[in-house]
């Protein structure tokens, strides 16, 4: 197997549930759900679903780079919102980062996120070509 690489951002949930930010395992990389707080684990723009989905990229973007890679490696991104009728302020931050990208994708619409206020959540997933 190839070597593993974990990421940790130090989020409280991290050793709580047992997960890492990122895990990257030779060229593919997997990041973990990603959720609009900062960095003491306190929600950003609470209210703002686009603030919000932009915040979860910033969070995705640092631990590939962390990872080794960048947003242009992402292949697949899932997103899950809390209220699926603000799918437009959601999808404008997601273009914005992946226009050149164009990963698979996913939206859908859960009950609700691990913190009071978060209404969306990403994860991603990125292949580094070595070639």
């Amino acid at each position: 197997m190839a070597e593993k690489k974990l990421v940790f951002t130090g989020a409280k949930w991290e050793p709580m549930v047992a997960y890492c930010r990122a895990v990257r395992v030779g060229q593919h990389i997997a990041v973990s759900g990603s959720a609009p707080v900062d960095a003491n684990g306190e929600l950003v723009a609470a209210g703002d679903p686009y603030l919000q989905a932009k915040r979860c990229i910033e969070i995705i973007a640092a631990a590939l780079d962390e990872a080794g890679a960048s947003i242009e490696h992402v292949v697949r991104t899932r997103m899950f919102v809390t209220d699926i009728s603000l799918w437009e302020e959601f999808a404008r931050a997601h273009q914005e980062a992946f226009a050149d990208v164009t990963p698979a994708t996913s939206m859908v619409e859960v009950s609700r996120l691990i913190g009071d206020g978060m209404l969306i959540e990403i994860e991603a997933d990125a292949i580094i070509d070595d070639h």
